[in-house]
């Protein structure tokens, strides 16, 4: 059974990491809540491939909006800043990330919360010291919202 992670409002799963792929990447599960989003960010190190299984994302970047639906994609390249949104009013947005090479595996694992079947929402808080060492150590930073 895959383990479960509370990231930043949204329960992810590494279903391939490093260990498994010899660095060259990490295929990882997410299912936003409804009104739920990443933070703004960025990957220095490595790229993301964002697959929509179910439901629809809007990715915001610099660059403008972009609206992918279940069985679409959008490759979000090294050093763009970006965030992801469920874009639906009624359900859950579940979607496949590849992130080549690996890293986010390495993130998810360090600082997410352990998810407790039944549970809607994280029972406890981030250590943000350690997102923000673990973040350096991987080059991903945190970003302020773009003005689109």
């Amino acid at each position: 059974m895959k383990k479960q992670f509370w990231l930043f409002g949204s329960k992810v799963s590494v279903l391939q990491g490093s260990e498994d792929t010899e660095g060259r990447f990490d295929l990882v599960e997410g299912i936003f809540p409804v009104g739920s989003r990443s933070p703004f960010h960025v990957h220095t190190k490595y790229s993301e491939t964002l697959y929509v299984l179910d439901g629809e994302a809007l990715i915001i970047t610099p660059g403008g909006k972009s609206i992918v639906k279940a069985g679409d994609h959008l490759f979000i390249p090294q050093n763009t800043p970006h965030a992801v949104h469920n874009n639906s009013e009624n359900q859950e947005l579940k979607a496949l990330a590849v992130a080549s090479p690996s890293g986010f595996g390495t993130l998810i694992r360090a600082v997410g919360l352990d998810v407790i079947e039944g549970q809607v929402q994280p029972s406890g808080e981030h250590d943000f010291q350690l997102v923000q060492k673990i973040l350096h150590d991987l080059g991903d930073e945190i970003l302020p919202p773009p003005q689109v």
